[in-house]
């Protein structure tokens, strides 16, 4: 089965295509540096995405912006939304601040991307 990838890891958006059989991927072409062939070799294996929302400000109506540190896979990207929506931030905060470890037993952090006081 070929598969047609656009590459997000670089500007340069090179368009892949890549050959999958039976969940083994035979081939991958039409990349431009090893960035590419990482991310579809990724994608094609386990597809992983940074996660940004807004997590609840204890005295505030304001919420504030949060993310991951590093991409997660994008099967637990729901279960890491609930986990931000069910935390609530106590202020101070700065930027890049732990709001929660480890999201969902993966690797990466929550982090604050704004200042509360």
């Amino acid at each position: 089965m070929r598969k047609e990838i656009t590459c997000i890891g670089c500007p340069m958006g090179c368009r892949m295509t890549a050959e999958v059989e039976n969940g083994k991927i035979l081939s991958v072409e039409g990349y431009s540096c090893n960035v590419g062939k990482k991310y579809a070799q990724e994608e094609l294996t386990v597809p992983k995405r940074m996660v940004t929302s807004l997590a609840h400000v204890r005295g505030s109506s304001r919420p504030l912006p949060v993310r991951t540190s590093a991409p997660i896979e994008k099967s637990k990207i729901f279960d890491c939304l609930r986990e931000i929506r069910a935390c609530e931030i106590t202020p101070p905060v700065k930027i890049g601040d732990v709001i929660i470890s480890h999201v969902c037993g993966t690797q990466a952090d929550i982090v604050a991307t704004r200042e509360v006081f």
